[in-house]
């Protein structure tokens, strides 16, 4: 009882900008809604800088000055820890945006057991996308859950771009994945397809070439890598949801 007595008076002494977040300033509120698209307040919180504002919208991180008048784009750099702040907060702003697109709309190659997620931008027609692709057995055996999203390089619409939905589109998408990356025809078709919107999410998250691996924590590997060493970096990065 006196535990809880004790706590109570803590609590009521810890002053209010201690007990919880400063409200945001209407300064920043308004710059980002009069000048970034798709802006919420919801996505406002305070930064490790005193003075700015951590702005998610998306998989994209800015921040704004208190008095709403800087927007700035870079990285927030702790010396004292060696830390890139910025970065740790992309992270994790880029792992939400591509759970957000849902699991539905992905090719997924799944273990029984998952141990670890990668989500990996994908283009049918790209060698290491193929190589990778190859190792997808040895990466499920490791309990590693591979997810594939669109990412035709040639843009959208191309040629490729047609490929991947008719890939997307297939009866056994799984089935066609394989056979358009090992080069074999895959029946032309048309549906409601998520290729575009996987194109565009690439394109936020930075996408500049295939393959790109986005691993459970967020981090970004871009090009191949080897079975053997993407199992220990998805381990790493695991937790197994």
């Amino acid at each position: 009882m006196l535990l809880k007595v004790l706590f109570v008076l803590v609590t009521l002494l810890i002053p209010p900008a201690m007990a919880g977040s400063d409200p945001i300033p209407d300064a920043v509120l308004a710059t980002g809604s009069r000048l970034i698209t798709d802006f919420s307040a919801s996505n406002v919180k305070t930064s490790p800088v005193s003075g700015l504002y951590e702005i998610t919208v998306g998989p994209r991180l800015l921040y704004i000055s208190a008095d709403g008048r800087y927007i700035i784009r870079g990285d927030v750099i702790d010396i004292d820890r060696g830390e890139n702040l910025s970065e740790s907060a992309r992270k994790r702003v880029r792992i939400d945006a591509v759970n957000d697109l849902g699991e539905a709309g992905m090719i997924v190659f799944a273990p029984q057991d998952v141990e670890s997620t990668i989500t990996v931008f994908t283009d049918v027609t790209c060698p290491y996308c193929s190589k990778l692709h190859n190792e997808v057995g040895q990466l499920n055996k490791a309990g590693i859950k591979v997810r594939y999203l669109a990412f035709p390089r040639a843009g959208v619409p191309s040629s490729v771009y047609d490929q991947m939905v008719s890939v997307w589109c297939a009866d056994d998408p799984q089935a066609a994945m394989t056979d358009a990356k090992a080069r074999r025809p895959v029946e032309p078709k048309r549906c409601d397809n998520p290729v575009a919107e996987h194109f565009q999410m690439g394109q936020l998250v930075g996408v500049s070439g295939t393959p790109t691996i986005i691993l459970e924590d967020g981090s970004i590997i871009g090009g191949y890598v080897p079975a053997k060493e993407l199992i220990g970096y998805a381990q790493e990065a695991g937790t197994g949801n």
